[in-house]
């Protein structure tokens, strides 16, 4: 694939990269950069995320992915990949910055992932040359052209000693708003965000909390909540908002047989209202 190459100051969607802090002298890329300015969040987190990591920064990504918004991440494993992914699945655009050249793809298990994003009309980006390696010390450099390409940043699961707390830091000295999604206080996984809540970065729920900050006309009014096409595809979307996860909690409460709760997950996962997070467990999409 080709190769282009551009300054921070040639194109309106990297401008914002002149006012941070070292700004990159040229930046690569395969792809597409967006056209104009639209809003565009950064969402970043731990390699080793929760099962509720995963599926907060899926609904997260893919909501705001279909309302219009670009997702910048680093195609690291764990909670960047999922964040790209979702926004795939939604139609939308994202876009990886890379610690290595952008023919090195940096981990090598998502090259496949690269190329889905480059398809779907978004990029692949790095302001190293063809051919880098990718060393620990540039992926730290690198969380600083995250949070400079995006408006906001949002934070879905992180340690206390992870190194998505260095993109926060990036993005509060680059003026950006920080968003922090509350986790579980009992999680290690969770003890960086609760902490970034405490010193406090904004609290985020939905993607209307991020919208009503960085674009404001691209929210929705509420809409009404899913149906199924019988009482018992209801019932497990039901059951679904009110929080429960697990299969066999899920087939209990819908006072169903096996055969016909299979049968219903089954329709549901194929008509797009649910999805499956591993293990047994279930949400919605």
């Amino acid at each position: 694939m080709k190769i282009n190459t551009i300054t921070p100051d040639e194109a309106v969607f990297t401008k914002l990269l002149l006012d941070i802090a070292e700004r990159p002298k040229a930046l690569y890329f395969i792809g597409k950069l967006p056209e104009g300015r639209p809003p565009t969040v950064a969402i970043v987190g731990t390699r080793r995320p929760t099962s509720y990591g995963k599926e907060v920064t899926y609904k997260l990504a893919h909501e705001l992915a279909q309302r219009g918004v670009v997702i910048v991440s680093g195609l690291a494993l764990g909670i960047d990949s999922v964040a790209h992914q979702a926004a795939l699945d939604a139609g939308g655009v994202t876009l990886a910055v890379l610690a290595s050249g952008v023919d090195n793809i940096t981990p090598r298990s998502h090259v496949g992932l690269a190329k889905k994003i480059v398809a779907a009309g978004g990029a692949i980006i790095s302001e190293y040359e063809p051919g880098t390696d990718a060393r620990d010390f540039q992926f730290l450099a690198r969380n600083r052209i995250v949070s400079g390409l995006a408006d906001a940043v949002i934070v879905t699961e992180a340690a206390s000693r992870s190194g998505t707390l260095a993109t926060v830091s990036h993005a509060l000295n680059q003026g950006k708003d920080v968003f922090v999604v509350p986790g579980n206080i009992t999680s290690p996984m969770s003890a960086g965000c609760n902490a970034l809540i405490k010193q406090g970065a904004q609290v985020l729920t939905s993607a209307d909390d991020a919208l009503e900050v960085i674009a404001p006309t691209l929210l929705q009014p509420q809409t009404s909540l899913a149906l199924g096409d019988n009482p018992l595809e209801t019932k497990i979307i039901q059951l679904l908002q009110a929080g429960l996860r697990d299969g066999d909690e899920l087939l209990a409460r819908a006072e169903a047989s096996a055969s016909e709760f299979a049968q219903a997950l089954t329709m549901l996962e194929i008509n797009g209202i649910i999805r499956s997070l591993g293990g047994n467990t279930w949400t919605l999409r």
